[in-house]
């Protein structure tokens, strides 16, 4: 018995002396994961107060859900809780099947270096700030001095205000959600190709199959795992959405809010009027359905396909 437990702990040790340079790594990333998302945690008890910045977090008065139950009866609610759930499915959706065209275009790239011009050029996007996206958004839908109403008036039409017409911003926010985000999002399919064993392809294309053939029954299902993981990370973050894409470019107009407007850009405008407990009460609902969201859809996954879930 007592070599038993001398042999476990030797074994223990070993383990931690293996893992060591990984372990050290991490540290930095686990201190500021501690520091900054699981310290302030305390905070959601605002949602449940009148909060008071005389008072404090602790000595505000207890306000049940009040605020809850404010937002859920306002007009608001409906319309960002909409506007949420709708762009996340529609870019999530949109976004997997071009970045899974982008990536299969390049894979069938044979020259490397046009592969590197082409993967250089629609990655740079990604690193533009959503402020000089909005101000090229600007040039472009200015109402006086914009490039489109320009081409517009000088054909013979009538100029439109881009930003006092909410119909057409699905639309706009779409492309610049494919312009900005594909090239990036593409990468990790495009590296999961790379990694497909290329007799694969060979056998398909003896067995007599074509491009379309080898991509559908080699290609596709290699990506489905990354798929799934990616689809489960987008339904957690259902709710969210890209603040800079529906604050900075339609330039937080009013007249757009009823198809811009998320749960993000809301509770933003609540914060600059000084609204804590509601905002705080609205932050908490969405991260509560976005946790709970993220359970059933691994749930789901894995009852349909085991391999694929995440946990």
């Amino acid at each position: 018995m007592a070599s038993n437990s001398l042999l476990k702990r030797n074994a223990k040790r070993r383990l931690w002396q293996r893992n060591l340079p990984l372990i050290l790594l991490a540290l930095p990333g686990f201190i500021y994961l501690i520091l900054f998302n699981y310290l302030p945690m305390f905070g959601v008890v605002i949602a449940f107060k009148d909060y008071s910045y005389i008072k404090g977090i602790l000595g505000s008065d207890w306000a049940g859900f009040k605020h809850f139950e404010f937002f859920f009866t306002s007009n608001d609610a409906v319309v960002v809780i909409r506007n949420s759930i709708l762009y996340q499915l529609w870019f999530h959706i949109i976004g997997t099947v071009c970045s899974i065209i982008v990536a299969l275009l390049l894979y069938n790239i044979n020259s490397r270096r046009a592969l590197k011009v082409y993967q250089t050029t629609i990655i740079i996007p990604y690193f533009i700030s959503w402020v000089l996206v909005a101000y090229i958004g600007f040039a472009l839908f200015s109402n006086r001095f914009g490039i489109l109403n320009s081409v517009i008036t000088a054909l013979g039409g009538t100029g439109v205000d881009w930003y006092a017409e909410p119909a057409y911003w699905p639309v706009i926010l779409t492309l610049f959600f494919i312009w900005k985000g594909t090239g990036m999002s593409c990468i990790i399919y495009y590296a999961t190709l790379m990694g497909i064993d290329s007799s694969l392809f060979e056998a398909a294309k003896i067995d007599g199959a074509g491009r379309l053939r080898c991509i559908w029954h080699v290609a596709l299902p290699a990506l489905i795992p990354i798929i799934c993981i990616n689809s489960i990370l987008a339904i957690g973050s259902i709710m969210g959405g890209d603040f800079g894409l529906f604050y900075q470019v339609p330039r937080n107009s009013g007249a757009l809010y009823p198809v811009t407007d998320i749960i993000n850009t809301y509770v933003y405008r609540g914060l600059q009027a000084g609204n804590m407990s509601q905002t705080a009460a609205v932050g908490l609902f969405q991260s509560v359905v976005g946790c709970v969201l993220v359970f059933l859809t691994n749930t789901t996954i894995r009852k349909v396909s085991p391999e694929n879930a995440m946990f």
